[in-house]
């Protein structure tokens, strides 16, 4: 009995000396990709492991003076606080909203534009139209963003044409109810190229026999596509989808700060811009980390929930 108690005691040990000595001789024979991944390494550490101590001040009513560990530990006062507070419900249900919309048709879109190229025989004209697609990405925002505010403006060349069609003629980021589709629409004309190319390659990779055998079966083109390419990158569409879904309710403040305005906030003020205002503007920097804290803690369930739900259906997930 003590023997076979011993053995047991041993398996352990061995499957670690085995585990370090695998270790060793990996490390031995791809030594120079491993000095490589250093730098990454230490960018992830600093840059987002080490910030992560200060989601202690959500927890707390944070003085500089003080210093997160000398200030006074308040609990879950500041969620309580946003919880009950009367924009809570207007800005989740922004959030909910832009996100969704964005999620319906800004996703597909890269998805069908990399479809439509993939059909273009003309080589010339596939690399020009992938040239335009790319640019408004590289584009500063801020420029960006002053081009929308341009043309939507009461003299603006787009609000011109929908006089024309009828409109009043107001400066249409002047009304709430324009905000979400400007928003939606530009995001959508700034990201479409950009986004397609990671469904460009895989396309690149989906074996061409099968578009041969396809076609002398009658295949016509788009029974091809349903049959073969959308299938082909299938596994790609669900990795993207479990990443935009762990990222859902992270709007980006930057544009919405430069396009939104008080009269707008009825309907464009989300929990991003939200956390900005009360953290750099109102000094609140315990209450915005408490918001910006329950905004992430939504988002890591989303994405577990969707990677389940991906592994579930198509056996394609990120773990």
């Amino acid at each position: 009995m003590t023997h076979t108690a011993e053995l047991d005691r041993s398996k352990p040990v061995a499957r670690s000396q085995k585990t370090a000595a695998r270790l060793v001789r990996d490390f031995a024979m791809n030594k120079y990709l491993y000095i490589m991944m250093i730098p990454v390494v230490i960018y992830y550490l600093v840059f987002h492991y080490a910030p992560m101590y200060g989601a202690l001040i959500a927890f707390k009513d944070y003085s500089p003076m003080k210093g997160i560990m000398g200030s006074d530990w308040v609990g879950f006062r500041h969620f309580a606080d946003f919880f009950g507070s009367y924009y809570f419900r207007r800005i989740l249900l922004n959030t909910i909203t832009i996100s969704f919309y964005t999620l319906i048709f800004e996703f597909p879109a890269p998805i069908i534009l990399a479809l439509l190229i993939n059909e273009v025989r003309h080589k010339a004209f596939k690399r020009v139209a992938q040239t335009i697609t790319y640019m408004p990405y590289f584009i500063s925002l801020v420029v960006i963003c002053g081009i929308i505010t341009d043309f939507t403006n009461a003299d603006g060349i787009i609000n011109r044409i929908f006089v024309w069609m009828g409109y009043d003629g107001q400066a249409m980021l002047q009304k709430p109810e324009l905000f979400r589709p400007i928003y939606i629409l530009s995001e959508i004309w700034q990201r479409i190229g950009w986004e397609s190319i990671i469904y460009i390659a895989a396309l690149m990779g989906i074996d061409q026999e099968q578009y041969e055998a396809a076609r002398m079966d009658g295949a016509s083109r788009f029974k091809q596509i349903f049959h073969i390419t959308l299938p082909g990158i299938m596994p790609t569409i669900a990795i993207m989808m479990i990443l935009r879904m762990g990222n859902l309710l992270n709007v980006g403040f930057e544009k919405i700060i430069l396009l939104y305005n008080p009269i707008t906030y009825v309907t464009s003020d989300v929990i991003s811009s939200f956390v900005y205002r009360k953290g750099l503007l109102e000094f609140g920097w315990s209450y915005s980390s408490a918001v910006g804290l329950f905004n992430s803690v939504i988002n890591l369930i989303l994405l577990i929930t969707a990677n389940y739900v991906s592994r579930r259906l198509n056996e394609s997930s990120l773990w």
